[in-house]
């Protein structure tokens, strides 16, 4: 049965999948939000590489792939054969439980060290979005690669604040 197919055969309740992703991704970037907070001044005081961006860049630039992490996610799900869902939806809630868990590690716990681990993992399930959504929607897995970008340059940021502090 096609993807298409599936959905048809669950009417009024397709829009539960995206709803959740939605959910969930406003509520890795409020609490992402409230956990940086309380760690700010001393996030500037930490010795940064050059090329760190000023931290006016971080809350626009998370905006825009927070939005673009909901809309791809969506459409992938709905898109998903309802037999593959259950495997999306432990892959798209690791991944936003991850994103958390490095403000969480980084600001809250101050350990850029362990930071720099966890965020290593995050990164691996960032690719594997962007590989899931692929065969799918080749446009949602666009939509997630500069999400796996800005990661991957976190990673980087990550490491070279441990090593400076």
């Amino acid at each position: 049965m096609s993807a298409a197919a599936e959905s048809a055969a669950e009417p009024g309740r397709d829009w539960l999948g995206p709803a959740a992703i939605t959910a969930g991704v406003v509520a890795a970037a409020g609490l992402g939000g409230l956990a940086t907070a309380p760690g700010a001044r001393w996030f500037r005081k930490l010795d940064q590489p050059a090329w760190a961006p000023p931290d006016t860049a971080f809350g626009p630039v998370w905006t825009v792939l927070y939005v673009l992490i909901a809309l791809s996610l969506s459409a992938v799900w709905r898109r998903t054969p309802s037999s593959e869902r259950p495997a999306l939806a432990v892959l798209v809630g690791s991944n936003l439980a991850l994103n958390l868990a490095w403000t969480l590690i980084f600001f809250r716990g101050r350990s850029p060290l362990a930071a720099g681990v966890e965020i290593v993992v995050l990164e691996g399930t960032c690719v594997a979005l962007v590989l899931r959504a692929w065969p799918v929607s080749r446009l949602a897995a666009l939509a997630l690669v500069p999400y796996a970008l800005w990661v991957a340059f976190a990673t980087a940021l990550t490491w070279a604040i441990a090593a400076r502090n």
